[in-house]
């Protein structure tokens, strides 16, 4: 598979910087207040343009985050 360079596909700008977000899904997380929903950003540094990608759950994640909540 090639690597291709990142292209923002709004302004085309090559320059970019990635962060993580986690999100409640589901009523019984958003009961406990459980972030079991994890994603890696791609945003643009010159319009700012954000994609998300899902990120593999983790079970024992979950855990720790309701326990220290």
């Amino acid at each position: 598979m090639e690597h291709k360079p990142y292209c923002c596909p709004k302004c085309g700008n090559g320059a970019y910087v990635t962060d993580q977000l986690q999100a409640t899904g589901g009523n019984f997380a958003k009961l406990f207040d459980i972030q079991n929903k994890r994603f890696v950003t791609v945003s643009c540094t010159r319009c700012g343009y954000t994609e998300l990608y899902r990120q593999p759950e983790d079970g024992a994640m979950d855990v720790l985050d309701f326990l220290f909540g």
